[in-house]
């Protein structure tokens, strides 16, 4: 596919996502977002970013937000503001994308991973004192695929034994758990904007969240080289700043999150109508949470013949995620794990991720749940 003559979901009928079309969709105020920030003259750690900051931990319900460079670094510069790094460990989940784990050891720390449940996927709080040691220090729950992890519990678990709690909600912006926004549960949180996410930027971009002022004050000081004022580190810091362009498309998006979302969950029910008889594992909903769908995983144990019959009409579906971090070569022979990973380990031989996007229209989820139906017919 040549880059230069079209998006590169264009091969597909119904692509599993799309960012060109919701920068279409909002595209006459983005322009002038960009347009802004060019006319200023200033293109880093701005007034765009202030502002984009503040109106994030507005909308989480938390007092400080600040603006990195991505969501990997969010959780770096979260876990090194806490002062967690070379000896401690660090609990998570193997099923997650790999910068969770890569973002515990940029910070110097030792991932150790643990299962998920069986019904969300997510961080099984039952396994965490299995694998606690003295040098535990953090724990990072994953509100994975849009669903959040069980906070309250693992919270608790967290307060019982004086560990921080990092929130990795990547997945989730705008989801809550009894209410309030998931990111405003943990001593810090860390979200990515990369491009796909259910608030994407137009490249990388990243924010740690926190109720702190004295943890906000560090983690901007980590961001860019430890400078408390410029040309001044009284620490040892990193380059990993949000420019103004991307904070300003953000500030765009973020006044229509919600309503993407509200999208996100329609049509997330139309599959759910669609799909109950195929006998296929559907995405659970916590009876505390309140879900943002930025992918709809089903489980099947036909995974491959599906995916390849859904690619011959058109139709993109994916795996998030095939290997499992504690099994992939970079891993396999030196990260701890609770004694069993067995459900996360049948996930990733079954999970699929099918289409889902706010800019979906009714036909497109009609084209899939068609699919979906001619296949289940045939087998």
């Amino acid at each position: 596919m040549c880059r230069r003559c079209g998006s590169l979901t264009d091969q597909w009928l119904v692509p599993l996502t799309d960012p060109h079309k919701q920068f279409l969709a909002h595209r006459s105020e983005i322009d002038q977002a960009i347009r802004r920030v060019t006319d200023s003259g200033w293109y880093i750690l701005g007034p765009e970013v202030e502002n984009f900051e503040q109106e994030f931990a507005d909308f989480l319900g938390v007092t400080h937000g600040v603006g990195v460079a991505n969501g990997t670094d969010a959780i770096a510069l979260a876990l090194r503001t806490l002062g967690i790094g070379l000896g401690d460990e660090v609990i998570t989940v193997a099923h997650t994308a790999v910068a969770t784990v890569a973002a515990i050891e940029q910070a110097g720390a030792t991932p150790v991973l643990v299962d998920v449940d069986p019904d969300y996927l997510t961080l099984d709080p039952s396994l965490l004192g299995e694998v606690l040691t003295s040098r535990t220090r953090a724990v990072v729950p994953v509100h994975l695929y849009g669903q959040a992890a069980d906070v309250t519990t693992i919270r608790a678990f967290c307060d019982t034994h004086k560990l921080a709690m990092i929130e990795d909600v990547a997945q989730a912006h705008g989801a809550t758990w009894n209410g309030s926004r998931l990111g405003s549960f943990g001593d810090m949180a860390a979200f990515s904007c990369y491009p796909t996410k259910n608030l994407g930027a137009l490249g990388d971009a990243g924010m740690i969240v926190t109720n702190d002022p004295a943890l906000a004050a560090r983690a901007r000081h980590l961001r860019q080289y430890g400078w408390v004022e410029r040309n001044n580190s009284v620490e040892a810091g990193v380059n990993s700043r949000l420019d103004e362009l991307q904070a300003a498309v953000l500030s765009v998006k973020l006044r229509y999150l919600d309503q993407g979302n509200t999208r996100r969950r329609v049509i997330a029910s139309s599959y759910q109508a669609a799909f109950a008889d195929t006998g296929w594992l559907l995405p659970h909903s916590r009876e505390q949470a309140m879900e943002v769908f930025h992918l709809y995983v089903i489980q099947a144990d036909d995974r491959q013949s599906l995916q390849e019959s859904l690619a011959r009409r058109g139709i993109q579906a994916a795996v998030h995620y095939p290997i499992p971090v504690h099994l992939q070569p970079a891993y396999a022979s030196r990260i701890r794990t609770s004694a069993s990973m067995a459900r996360t380990e049948q996930a990733a031989k079954r999970v699929l991720s099918l289409p889902m996007f706010p800019e979906l229209t009714d036909q497109d989820v009609t084209t899939v749940t068609s699919a979906v139906r001619a296949i289940v017919e045939t087998r």
